[in-house]
């Protein structure tokens, strides 16, 4: 047969068309929930806050790690972990080698994980679910899910709608006693650990009653019709690989990565709690989509909803910590009543630099004289902040920060904390997950950490001039033009302002 350039281009279209078209059907399978909580082992010894909500926020990216790495090897029973996105970096193999070491000592791990970007390390984890202790579910899947980005894109033209709604929650929950909520995922950068750019994040470790109702969620989650164990995927091919390289050392199995004895480990418990906060939680989810998520009176729009009010009925002062800020019309409107009514409005955010989603702060840029105009004061985070050592693991020459964190400051007794950017996607196209607490000791605790970042010399103070042009104002230089790291940034920037797609953002 006689191959020519018609041939070479266009059979292979057509037949990712034609592929595309084929739509994965959802899976309806018994329902599973996780037990009741467990009072043994560290449990019992601490009394789990005898029947009180606890809080301990999670700042910075060491602690946000090692405190997941001490939930998981003190669990008995346990595990339930929803993420985004998982890396199988430092981070993310450390994560997997203490959960293959629960699995061992026969806990029962229960990983569900978006689609999003799983490509290239799916054969990996798949793998985990040949110990029969552990389960692996992905979330809303690609059909077809080989190759590249750019390829599961092409060969799933005809699904775009469906494959638009990402389940973006974050959560951990241990024996059903103590869970972990917030926005990172895992991965070095969310930890500090990067070799070139690393994340300033926020997570809340949560003890008490209200980690029930995180673990409904995670069960419901679990058991939506969207969610396929790996193996139901039938283009998968499944294939045996040893867990050793992943185990730790059998001598460490049983200690934390600081080399604590199990004493010592309920000790740190014990301390925790009794030096935590004491707020009444509250749980904001949105709940999967009933039926085919493309269809928009599914949208999940619970999480938004919550936030918007936060906003129309705060009393003094708003802070708004939000990695991606394309404010919709309804949080436009709200946070432009509230000034006028004698709210301070304060928000952080990222810079041109700083961001890793370029698209997304070309619409922001949108949006930027409006808020000014409004009387919002706006901040954006400076790649190079002279304290970026808060977040970043040393050496931290030549390694610039950027903003992952979620997060709200409310009067002075609210604290909201998640995975939800206040931009459309968060609001109206994705999943979200976060925790409401009334508590005026950890509003000052959030206040004091959050601080440092509205400093000149971390963040660019923005301000408009009686012309209506926008300044950069730093603690050692005011510019008159966005702190773009080159041109080809402030083309780029210019060319995605002036797409119709904020919508998807």
């Amino acid at each position: 047969m006689k191959l020519n350039l018609r041939t070479l281009v266009l059979y292979p279209l057509i037949s990712a068309i034609l592929v595309s078209c084929t739509a994965l059907q959802p899976i309806f399978l018994p329902p599973e929930y996780t037990e009741a909580p467990v009072n043994e082992g560290v449990w019992r010894e601490i009394g789990s806050g005898n029947g009180r909500d606890w809080q301990v926020p999670l700042n910075d990216g060491p602690s946000a790690l090692s405190w997941r790495l001490r939930a998981i090897d003190s669990a008995e029973a346990s595990i339930d972990l929803q993420t985004f996105l998982w890396t199988l970096d430092t981070v993310g193999t450390k994560v997997l080698s203490r959960l293959l070491a629960a699995a061992h000592r026969g806990v029962q791990v229960k990983l569900l994980i978006d689609d999003s970007f799983l490509a290239g390390e799916d054969q990996t984890l798949l793998a985990l679910e040949q110990h029969e202790n552990i389960e692996y579910r992905i979330y809303n899947p690609y059909k077809r899910r080989s190759g590249a980005a750019i390829t599961r894109t092409i060969f799933n033209l005809g699904e775009f709608h469906r494959l638009d709604h990402r389940m973006h929650n974050k959560a951990m929950i241990v024996d059903n006693q103590i869970a972990i909520v917030g926005g990172r995922n895992i991965a070095d950068e969310y930890f500090g650990l990067d070799d070139s750019a690393n994340f300033r994040d926020m997570d809340l470790l949560i003890g008490g009653p209200a980690v029930r109702k995180i673990t409904a969620s995670f069960d419901e989650y679990w058991n939506d019709q969207w969610s396929f164990p790996v193996h139901e995927i039938s283009h998968v091919r499944t294939r045996e690989i040893s867990h050793d390289g992943l185990l730790p050392d059998p001598d460490t199995t049983h200690r934390y990565h600081d080399g604590l004895s199990d004493a010592g480990t309920a000790d740190i418990w014990r301390r925790t709690v009794r030096g935590a906060f004491r707020g009444s939680v509250e749980l904001y989810v949105d709940r999967p989509p009933v039926g085919n998520p493309d269809d928009a009176a599914n949208a999940p729009v619970q999480v938004a909803d919550e936030l918007a009010l936060l906003f129309e009925n705060a009393r003094r002062e708003i802070i708004i910590v939000s990695a991606y800020l394309i404010p919709t019309q309804r949080v436009s409107d709200a946070l432009a009543a509230a000034v006028k009514r004698g709210v301070r409005v304060r928000i952080l955010t990222n810079s041109i630099r700083s961001n890793n989603h370029l698209v997304a702060h070309s619409a922001y840029q949108n949006h930027v004289r409006e808020m000014l105009s409004a009387g919002v004061d706006l901040h954006e985070v400076r790649a190079e902040a002279k304290e970026r050592h808060r977040y970043i693991v040393s050496p931290v020459a030549q390694k610039k920060l950027g903003l992952h964190a979620k997060y709200l400051i409310i009067d002075s007794d609210l604290v909201f904390i998640g995975s939800a950017n206040l931009d459309p996607r968060s609001l109206r196209i994705n999943t979200e997950i976060g925790l409401l607490v009334r508590d005026r000791a950890l509003n000052r605790e959030l206040r004091e950490l959050t601080n440092p970042d509205f400093l000149r010399s971390n963040a660019w103070e923005l301000d408009i001039t009686p012309d209506q042009k926008v300044v950069w104002i730093g603690d050692d230089i005011t510019l008159d033009a966005q702190p773009a790291s080159s041109v080809f940034q402030r083309i780029g920037d210019w060319f995605f302002a002036h797409l119709p797609i904020e919508g998807e953002l």
